[in-house]
């Protein structure tokens, strides 16, 4: 077995003020990426400045990063990085803030960010170092090395070769407040896919699967303020935030699996927001798990068996509407991603077909 999760990571009340000298100690001055406005609206962005000032630490900001990240967004930000002397990174926000702001401070360790390939695997993992205020309850990408682009140029995501692992993390649950349901209700499926997921690979041993189990039971003691049988209160926003910290934990241990795959299409085709594009093909994918496989996750996540989870699942997504050709690109491209070999649920072209629902 092993495990690494090299992540300092504090989570509490206040975070970013309580840990504001670990934040400003990495570097001479910051790079801040951020999205268009959520990290004002929420407050993130102000304490991170605050934080920074209070110990002399100067900052830009680089507020462009949009939803599902561009690789010329990227170049953007290490560039204003670059051109600013920036020695390190603070990304704020969901995923795509941080995604972005792992490959910023791998660009901004090259000495031509404009022309550095990225998804050149030959070129050594370095980058400056990186800190993570989630403002998000999906990704976890504040404990994971993974930085997931968007590339136009084959109409899908992927991510980048490096593992690039935040050297500090401060989450805190206050930024969900401000956050609308449907967010929060899109990135914890997020959340959700990475533990099931996670707990199916052939890569999970039983540390990253302590991790999964954990995570679940927190999820699912907030589950009911996702499908709103009752109203979300403020000790659920740093469960939720918990609960996806886990996930990020255990993904960091496996990857991810068969609808995090198939979601990429999804996603830049009919843009389905990421957390319900890997919901679609969620629970068909645990239903073909053996038994032994997916009882544990339905326990832990409080469903009976998976049966009632596809039931509650589909009901959460049943506005969602994906068009049968961008299905069949799915399939099409999965059909033949490494991962099919990459799970222990049994994959081959017919399983994939039911997941997908061809």
């Amino acid at each position: 077995m092993k495990f690494y999760m090299p992540v300092r990571l504090y989570d509490e009340p206040e975070c970013v003020a309580r840990h504001g000298e670990d934040l400003a100690s990495l570097g001479r001055k910051a790079l801040i990426v951020t999205g268009h406005k959520s990290a004002e609206r929420n407050g993130a962005l102000g304490d991170v400045c605050m934080a920074l000032e209070m110990y002399g630490t100067e900052y830009c900001i680089f507020s462009g990063v949009e939803e599902n990240p561009s690789v010329e967004t990227v170049r953007k930000a290490a560039m204003r990085g670059k051109e600013a002397g920036c020695d390190y990174v603070i990304g704020i926000g969901g995923g795509s803030p941080i995604d972005a702001a792992k490959a910023a401070a791998s660009l901004l360790k090259q000495q031509d960010p404009e022309t550095a390939d990225l998804y050149d695997a030959s070129i050594p993992t370095e980058a400056v170092p990186v800190a993570a205020v989630p403002t998000t309850c999906g990704t976890g990408s504040e404990v994971t090395g993974v930085s997931v682009l968007t590339l136009h140029e084959n109409k899908t995501k992927k991510s980048i070769p490096h593992k690039i692992f935040p050297t500090l993390a401060l989450v805190d649950g206050k930024y969900l407040a401000n956050a609308k349901l449907s967010m929060i209700v899109n990135t914890s499926i997020d959340a959700l896919a990475h533990m099931m997921e996670s707990y199916l690979s052939i890569q999970a041993d039983a540390y990253s699967r302590a991790l999964v189990i954990e995570g679940l039971k927190i999820w699912a003691s907030v589950k009911d303020v996702l499908d709103e049988t009752r109203p979300i209160d403020e000790l659920d926003y740093g469960t939720l935030m918990r609960a996806s910290t886990f996930a990020g934990m255990a993904i960091a241990q496996t990857g991810t699996s068969i609808p995090h795959a198939l979601s990429y299409i999804v996603t830049y085709d009919d843009q389905v927001r990421h957390g319900p594009a890997c919901g679609l093909f969620l629970s068909r994918f645990v239903k073909e798990a053996y038994e032994e496989d997916s009882t544990p996750l339905m326990e832990a996540a409080g469903f009976a068996d998976t049966d009632a989870f596809d039931a509650w699942l589909m009901n959460l997504l049943k506005d969602i509407t994906v068009r049968k050709e961008t299905l069949q690109r799915a399939y099409d491209a999965v059909k033949e991603d490494a991962r099919m070999n990459g799970t222990r649920v049994h994959m081959d072209a017919e399983s994939l077909a039911r997941i997908v629902q061809l």
